[in-house]
């Protein structure tokens, strides 16, 4: 009976934090906070590269995708949890969680190589300055964006597309939203091909974007080591360990997250928890790091705030 409700309706059930009922609307309140605060400032961030014609440069053409992808991950997970908190649902139809899912594992690739190719680009400008402006074409700089978006739309879409081939049998996700391993754990079926698929395209992943950033942080650190100017070493120095910090962060969190499925004595609370960092702390703290944290962002936006007040 479950299985043919399940066809026919579509409805899951997701597995809700336990909140005391006078902590729901202050705990809503901070979310719609720090989501309108990381909306605010990814969306400040993207106005600023696409209007700003001093920012029209590779630098800044591949940091566009940061920001962009950011939204993504936040909108696509923020909104749903924080509604089903206040109004104590926690119900989902089959094909929204699944573009759910998607778009969050969209999100998780897109973070990994739009930093390997922002790490990339930060090799060429400080090993190769000579070069800058040879290598990094506009058309190579959209060959590399486009790049970044097509492997990680490939590597989820052929993820998610065996979803198809296994039947479910189950109606309840044991998260606050909805991603891969917890669908997967709705079917009734072998799911081997899934776990082999997704545990390889997160190997390509991975070594993909952390072969490219060691190769290119330790190219730059050599440079900077060399280099007998103060400033430009201090400069580049800052520029890479602010992007260090947020690519160990998002790894620390999605390490844990991957295990977590595979170990049956975690804090269920713990894993939703964790699971949701990885979707809140790099877009609150990206733009932050590319945006106050770089000069030349920072004295944009000032100048065109020191603007709006004059007015």
């Amino acid at each position: 009976m479950e299985n043919t409700s399940i066809i026919v309706n579509f409805e899951l059930s997701l597995d809700p934090f336990f909140i005391p009922r006078e902590a729901k609307f202050p705990i809503f309140l901070l979310g719609i906070f720090i989501y309108l605060f990381s909306v605010f400032c990814n969306l400040t961030l993207l106005l600023l590269i696409f209007m700003q014609q001093s920012l029209h440069k590779p630098m800044y053409f591949i940091l566009f995708s940061l920001p962009l992808n950011d939204l993504i991950g936040i909108t696509a997970m923020l909104p749903k949890v924080l509604s089903d908190i206040v109004t104590e649902t926690s119900r989902v139809h089959y094909p929204l969680c699944v573009l759910q899912a998607f778009l969050l594992h969209m999100y998780g690739g897109g973070v990994l190589f739009i930093l390997a190719a922002m790490a990339f680009d930060r090799y060429v400008a400080i090993c190769l300055p000579l070069h800058y402006n040879v290598l990094m074409t506009p058309k190579v700089v959209l060959t590399i964006i486009s790049f970044v978006w097509s492997l990680d739309f490939v590597l989820i879409m052929s993820l998610f597309s065996l979803q198809v081939r296994i039947p479910r049998c189950r109606s309840y996700i044991m998260n606050v939203f909805c991603d891969n391993p917890s669908l997967l754990k709705l079917t009734c079926g072998d799911t081997t091909m899934n776990n082999i698929i997704g545990l390889f395209n997160t190997a390509v992943m991975q070594i993909i974007s952390v072969s490219v950033q060691l190769f290119s942080y330790v190219k730059i650190l050599f440079t900077c080591l060399v280099t007998r100017r103060s400033e430009a070493r201090s400069k580049a120095i800052q520029t890479c360990v602010a992007q260090l910090v947020i690519f160990f962060v998002f790894e620390i969190v999605g390490t844990f997250t991957i295990l977590s499925h595979r170990f049956k004595n975690i804090s269920a609370d713990l894993q939703k928890i964790m699971g949701m960092l990885i979707f809140l702390v790099p877009p609150l703290l990206n733009p932050i790091v590319y945006g106050l944290n770089t000069s030349e962002v920072r004295n944009i936006l000032l100048r065109v705030f020191h603007r709006k007040v004059s007015v």
